[in-house]
């Protein structure tokens, strides 16, 4: 069982589309009753998406100081750059679809995940700086998320402020305390070595098997009009494509141009990379009624196939863009 939950954790790019033509296939063919009561698991596959990844967040990360210019650019990029040009390709693709564009912009508004430190760390970058990243990134977005939602959906679509926050505060805040609380009972428990070498990576693991457990139900849920015009997923790739291709492109020659190898791989891989877990779980969440949630995740569920794709890339043209690592050169 644990190879097959870490084959699927390492094949993200093959998983995540497997287990959406299955949810697709499921929710077309099982009798209607049974797929709407594929809502009911919702909120435990939420938690186990959520809560093992919060387990490993180094939040003290976020006070240690030296690199203030680096973590300032990379939280500009991604409140003050990207979540306007999601918005802005997104109006231009989906203006007739307001629910699929505030997934769009779910995807933009949640920065950084645990894969920003393990792509940081393939691509031989500044591993501190990207835990900071991801940390600052994390709870930012969290908290600005329903104001740039409400801010620049709110005339088109209803965004449940209030709703909105509570969510966030379950999916988020809550496991990030469980999670903090576990890992200084583990610590405790078996001692910060063991901990280290044989449990903190069996956890994402975990994470994984609730991010596909969401796929699978967010694509159970819109079956019907996804096989009545199967064509409609395909349009969703050329926005998505824009836009990784813009930041990859924009946060590259903003690396490159004012910082060293290691800050602006970590800078990439910290603007690039979203928090797409996190926006799966807001979307599917309570805030939003289960058919326009699964509505919303169709699009995030989509990104996961060019998110993994592209960081993978990158990671193998890294030495051409910057420069071999000062140890290998």
């Amino acid at each position: 069982m644990w190879k097959v939950l870490n084959l699927l954790q390492k094949n993200l790019v093959w998983s995540v589309p497997a287990f959406m033509i299955a949810g697709i296939i499921f929710g077309y063919f099982a009798d209607l009753a049974i797929v709407k009561g594929l809502r009911a698991l919702v909120v435990p596959l939420t938690f186990l998406m959520v809560y093992p990844m919060m387990i490993n967040l180094q939040i003290g990360k976020v006070f240690s100081g030296g690199d203030a210019k680096l973590q300032l650019v990379t939280q500009l990029i991604n409140f003050a750059v990207i979540p306007f040009l999601a918005f802005g390709i997104g109006k231009i693709f989906f203006h007739d679809q307001p629910l699929v564009l505030l997934g769009l912009l779910f995807t933009s508004l949640l920065p950084t995940s645990g894969m920003t430190i393990s792509w940081t760390g393939f691509a031989k970058g500044n591993l501190n700086a990207a835990i900071k990243m991801t940390v600052i990134g994390l709870i930012l977005g969290s908290l600005a998320t329903p104001f740039y939602a409400k801010w620049l959906m709110g005339a088109v679509i209803e965004i449940p402020m209030d709703k909105t926050f509570i969510q966030i505060a379950q999916v988020v805040f809550l496991p990030m305390l469980l999670g903090f609380i576990t890992k200084q009972v583990l610590i405790t428990t078996v001692g910060a070595d063991k901990y280290n070498k044989n449990l903190k990576q069996k956890f994402p693991v975990f994470s994984t098997l609730g991010v596909l457990g969401i796929v699978f139900v967010a694509m159970a849920l819109r079956a019907t009009p996804i096989m009545q015009n199967p064509l409609k997923l395909a349009v969703f790739f050329v926005p998505l494509v824009t836009i990784y291709g813009f930041n990859f492109v924009f946060s590259t020659i903003i690396g490159k141009s004012f910082f060293d190898r290691g800050d602006a791989i970590a800078l990439v891989y910290g603007t690039v990379m979203r928090n797409l877990s996190i926006a799966l779980a807001i979307a599917m969440s309570p805030a939003f009624p289960p058919e326009e949630g699964a509505q919303i995740a169709l699009i995030i569920a989509l990104a996961y196939i060019i998110q993994v794709q592209a960081a993978a890339w990158y990671v193998k043209l890294t030495d051409r863009i910057f420069g071999a690592p000062l140890a290998e050169a």
